[in-house]
């Protein structure tokens, strides 16, 4: 049975692996699909920054014979997989969109493409990330600016602008972002996807980031349903790592439970939050949601202040740890803002840092006894909507950098809690906006089900971007 090449691109990873099983489809049409998604659309939304169809289609042609001798070989067999660019793929480079590093190809793959070839993956191709993931819109001087396929003029958001894009525009079904301040979820908030921030040390991560423990490797997906499905792989553990042993979940397995009978907190604005009105408004309705589903939904604030110097210390020194070789020839090549930020951290004392880690353990112990209470923790996701690309915050905004316009993330990054993106509506003039799920440390299954029983309950799943 031959397939519309454009419903394939539109399919999930759970939908094509059910069709190689059933022999309807193959991994290599799948995979062109894909690479037709973005030969008709990455011109408009820079989302890929590199495509290389040899390798890609040679993958999908082993997935197929695999599959037609009944012998696939993992979760994700066949499945066309985006990479962001800050993880390193053998053969591939791993610039960080930065001309500091060279095009030169990896001889070693970081634990989660391990892990994604263990399970027969077909890498798609790396996508763009602001320059070493510093921020939350995704530009850089290497690679220029990438787009929100719901409007091109406007941000998908960051770091993970391209992988969110990829998924939206199914050019991916599945894709890998990092998170270590929201940049998971702020994409995918943005661009009405699916990201899951796992616990900290829930999945491996190599070379560590320079961000330390802020930073979260996780996935990007149409449906939580294939974000269950990623995690399952990418929470292998991994020697290079110091990282948890493996689940004892299967995070699909877990899946279908439902929210019937659990705890759940509601806060529309942590306190101290100014939200956009319309995402307000939608994020309420999604928290009634619930109750339908039988949860038990109380409006409660998590109770601490906002973290901002706190975590602007520790994300800043992450940042001036990038780029402490680098002298101020290559400086000059890179984003000023990422140089600006990583000099005023250099200014920093250890004291300093030992405050912001002070901080962060007291944040710690305010959420922990917080989920003693409550199961999961409701908010938006972002309080504002998508705005200028290019931008860095958005026009006449009162601070100059993005930490200030993304609060409902970055102290769950200090937390090391887990925490999803789920849309749930759109503005009037056709933006996503995402819903946000935290739960405890070590609570993603019950993230990942609380956020299945939503997205089943208020699918959104029918509606793609047209750019």
């Amino acid at each position: 049975m031959q397939m519309n090449k454009t419903h394939v691109a539109d399919m999930t990873a759970m939908e094509m692996l059910r069709a190689f099983r059933g022999r309807i489809l193959s991994p290599v049409e799948a995979a062109r699909a894909c690479l037709e998604r973005v030969a008709q659309y990455n011109d408009v939304v820079n989302a890929y920054c590199l495509v290389d169809e040899e390798t890609t289609l040679a993958a999908a042609r082993a997935s197929e014979e695999r599959w037609q001798h009944g012998r696939p070989l993992g979760l994700v067999d066949g499945v066309p997989t985006a990479i962001k660019d800050v993880f390193m793929t053998r053969g591939w480079f791993n610039r960080k969109a930065s001309h500091t590093i060279p095009d030169t190809p990896a001889d070693e793959d970081a634990p989660a493409i391990a892990a994604l070839r263990r399970n027969g993956f077909v890498p798609s191709g790396k996508v763009t990330t602001p320059e070493f993931g510093w921020k939350a819109v995704t530009d850089s001087p290497l690679y220029g600016i990438t787009r929100n396929p719901w409007d091109p003029d406007k941000t998908p958001g960051g770091s993970s602008g391209g992988s969110s894009c990829a998924v939206a525009l199914g050019m991916s079904p599945l894709s890998l972002g990092t998170d270590a301040g929201g940049s998971i979820r702020i994409p995918a908030a943005f661009t009405g996807i699916v990201g899951h921030k796992p616990t900290q040390g829930r999945c491996p991560i190599w070379p560590q980031s320079p961000f330390g423990a802020l930073a979260h490797p996780g996935p990007m997906t149409w449906t939580v349903e294939d974000a269950a499905l990623l995690m399952n792989v990418i929470s292998e553990p991994d020697p290079h790592d110091t990282t948890l042993p493996r689940p004892t979940e299967d995070y699909l397995v877990g899946l279908y439970g439902g929210v019937r009978g659990l705890r759940i907190a509601f806060s529309p604005n942590f306190g101290f939050i100014d939200v956009d009105p319309e995402i307000a408004a939608s994020v309420r309705q999604a928290a009634a949601v619930f109750e339908e589903l039988g949860a038990h939904v109380e409006e409660r604030d998590p109770g601490f202040n906002d973290p901002l110097d706190a975590f602007n210390i520790l994300f800043c020194g992450g940042a001036a740890n990038s780029m402490r070789d680098l002298g101020a020839e290559q400086r000059k090549t890179m984003d000023p803002g990422l140089v600006e930020v990583a000099e005023w951290a250099e200014q920093l004392s250890l004291l300093d840092y030992l405050w912001a880690q002070n901080e962060r353990s007291a944040l710690i112990e305010r959420m922990n006894l917080f989920h003693d209470r409550y199961d999961l923790l409701l908010s938006p996701s972002v309080p504002i909507p998508a705005f200028r690309a290019g931008l860095e915050v958005p026009e006449n905004w009162h601070a100059k950098r993005w930490p200030t316009w993304t609060p409902f993330t970055y102290p769950f990054n200090m937390t090391g809690q887990p925490g999803c993106s789920v849309p749930c509506g759109f503005t009037a003039k056709g933006l996503p906006i995402g819903l946000q799920l935290m739960g405890g440390r070590h609570q993603d299954a019950l993230v990942l089900r609380a956020a299945h029983a939503y997205q089943s309950a208020r699918p959104l799943t029918a509606r793609r971007p047209q750019p």
